[in-house]
């Protein structure tokens, strides 16, 4: 899973970066501070893996990650190049989802481009630029679909006529993952490659002491999902011990901290479930798969090898194993099941893969 951290210059991506990720990529008052796309690996904290390990006998513990992309600020003009525009377009393409930073602290000595705080401002430029790259991408795409879907192949034909709605939707100021898209052209998000395709979620970068994101941005937000994070104060908590820090929260009343309400965001906004793997002298891992996905789609997250050999998935709650005391007991009590390819896997589900 890759997360791109984008906004205006001066928003507050790279400290939350940083406060998120303990990177040290470098901060100033100054815009185009990250030159190049700053990358972190970050472990998405499950309490349920360590319990699972245990009754597996599995060890070690791997958990998830996300890859969080710290992209350089966008301005006006971006998607014609201006500032570093294209070039950090480009790099948000290679993502699955857009962390989208707006500042909503007023700290007067980090200057803001436009020398006013308006968060729903701030966000609609960015928007624009992603609409504004995107309206003049699928253009190109339409012009070049016409041409080759005068061979009367029926897939082309529908393509052309998806991009057709998806240049009128772009050009209204709407994204263009609100055009569905038909199934004789399936191929078409994947060769558009819409910036507004992503989902978004909106990061709120508040003051101390500010628990919700603005209630304007928070509207402008619509169905995307919008929290609030103070980048600094998590940058503060982020230099200190582990234990000073959770004194620390307990006293500014942060119940979690800014990396666990982000990614706790990201898995909402991707809609992925968690499953696990574990077994006796072997790992435990956590593994994200989309809602509504398969045990075979959960055996190509382990390996293409086991998800092309596929025989049957022998399938257990998280709870009920933790319960049981391990495998053995969980099959005395008859809760260990035997699923096929199609069965759709939950939550929390400790599947092995027989192959």
């Amino acid at each position: 899973m890759k997360v791109a951290i984008v906004g205006l210059p001066n928003a507050g991506k790279t400290t939350l970066f940083n406060a998120l990720t303990a990177a040290s990529a470098e901060t100033a008052s100054y815009p185009f501070t990250t030159v190049g796309p700053n990358v972190a690996i970050v472990e998405v904290a499950d309490e349920r893996l360590a319990p699972v390990a245990a009754a597996a006998e599995a060890s070690p513990l791997v958990p998830e990650t996300i890859e969080f992309h710290d992209i350089a600020g966008l301005v006006r003009g971006a998607s014609q190049g201006e500032g570093l525009g294209n070039r950090f377009l480009a790099e948000i393409r290679e993502t699955d989802a857009i962390c989208h930073v707006v500042r909503a602290h007023a700290d007067d000595s980090v200057p803001h481009p436009d020398g006013l705080i308006n968060p729903v401002a701030d966000a609609e430029a960015v928007e624009a630029e992603l609409y504004l790259a995107d309206l003049e991408q699928a253009e190109r795409r339409l012009e070049r679909v016409r041409k080759q879907a005068g061979s009367g192949q029926k897939e082309l034909i529908a393509e052309r006529e998806w991009l057709e709605q998806v240049v009128e939707v772009l050009g209204r100021g709407e994204r263009a993952r609100n055009v569905p898209v038909p199934l004789a052209a399936a191929q078409g998000p994947a060769n558009l490659q819409a910036l507004t395709s992503k989902p978004m979620l909106y990061v709120a970068n508040v003051d101390e002491g500010t628990d919700e994101p603005p209630a304007e941005l928070a509207a402008h937000a619509g169905d995307s999902p919008c929290i609030a994070v103070s980048a600094r104060i998590e940058a503060e908590l982020a230099e200190l011990p582990a234990e000073e820090a959770g004194e620390m929260r307990t006293e500014l009343g942060i119940d979690q901290s800014g990396l666990e309400r982000l990614v706790r965001a990201a898995y909402d906004l991707l809609d992925l479930i968690t499953f696990f793997t574990a077994h006796l002298g072997a790992e435990a891992r956590a593994r994200a798969l989309p809602q509504g996905a398969t045990a075979w789609d959960a055996a190509g997250r382990v390996h293409g090898d086991i998800q092309a050999g596929f025989v049957r998935a022998e399938v257990i709650g998280w709870r009920e194993l933790v319960n049981a005391g391990g495998y053995a007991h969980a099959r005395e009590r008859g809760v260990l099941r035997t699923e096929g390819r199609d069965y759709v896997v939950r939550d929390g589900d400790v599947i092995t893969i027989r192959h």
